[in-house]
């Protein structure tokens, strides 16, 4: 456990988880500069797969896609782009004592962290309320169509798999991983800061003992060094020439009727107005 961790002395001569490995980060960035690398020559070199790449479009359900497509509401791409800029302040500023620089990290940190934490808070609100939740989670049909796509990828016979509904099963992935780390640097984060005087509460850094402490600060550190490596592949992904379409849509909201016809099934993903008249997405 000692390459994931650093140990040190308390004062009363114990010894004591400290944070992470911070050489950690530094395999973090080989690994999302190895992924980029990796993935550019797959998609140049790898054989493509024989026959069509999906099934057949339902043309009546085609027709029926207006030139523009709504894709995300103003509230979900503020929330998108509030959430980007703190995440990466919020790396950058975590960077600081890792590399020897010296000036008040630490309060610019914690400010990202809430900003981070009330976005989510306001996505979960939005996601529950406004949108169709359950559409970005991974199901049965997900793994299926990985599954067929993996398949092909290997030159192995499998059926041409359907088009996505809003979200393919690769972004469900994503979003998932970053979920889950999520769940490990937010909560983590918001105890790290009875450590630090802050205009919100009282200094308490004896609210856990030190091993306690030890550990949250590791959950913290792992959990951001993982998302370094999501959010290099995140960008990868975001600059992609094949991938435009899905970034200028999270910049202007919608996408034109051939971008939805040529990635989505207008069988999955049915566009119509939910109750409160906002642009809604139905999965079958």
């Amino acid at each position: 456990m000692n390459f994931l961790v650093q140990w040190g002395v308390n004062p009363w001569g114990e010894d004591t988880i400290i944070h992470a490995q911070w050489s950690l980060v530094y395999v973090a960035l080989a690994f999302g500069v190895c992924f980029m690398l990796g993935h550019t020559l797959f998609v140049k070199f790898w054989p493509k797969p024989a026959g069509p790449s999906s099934a057949p479009l339902n043309e009546a359900a085609a027709a029926n896609v207006p030139a523009r497509v709504p894709r995300h509401s103003l509230a979900a791409r503020m929330f998108h782009w509030i959430m980007a800029a703190s995440m990466l302040t919020l790396l950058g500023t975590a960077m600081v004592p890792i590399l020897g620089l010296e000036f008040n990290w630490v309060e610019i940190h914690w400010i990202a962290g809430l900003v981070l934490t009330v976005s989510i808070i306001y996505h979960i609100i939005h996601a529950s309320f406004w949108l169709d939740f359950w559409s970005i989670w991974l199901n049965k049909e997900d793994a299926s169509e990985a599954i067929t796509r993996l398949k092909r990828a290997m030159g192995r016979s499998a059926p041409a798999p359907r088009k996505a509904a809003k979200y393919p099963w690769d972004n469900k992935m994503y979003h998932t991983a970053i979920v889950l780390s999520a769940l490990a640097v937010v909560p983590t984060g918001l105890f790290m800061m009875k450590r630090v005087e802050t205009v919100l509460f009282a200094r308490n850094p004896y609210l856990f003992s030190d091993g306690t402490w030890g550990v949250m600060y590791v959950l913290h550190g792992l959990a951001g060094i993982g998302l370094v490596g999501l959010i290099i592949a995140h960008i990868y992904f975001a600059i992609r020439p094949e991938k435009l379409w899905i970034t200028k849509g999270m910049v202007f909201g919608d996408i034109s009727r051939q971008e939805f016809l040529e990635h989505h099934d207008p069988e999955r993903w049915i566009i119509g107005t939910n109750a409160h008249g906002a642009p809604e997405q139905q999965r079958l």
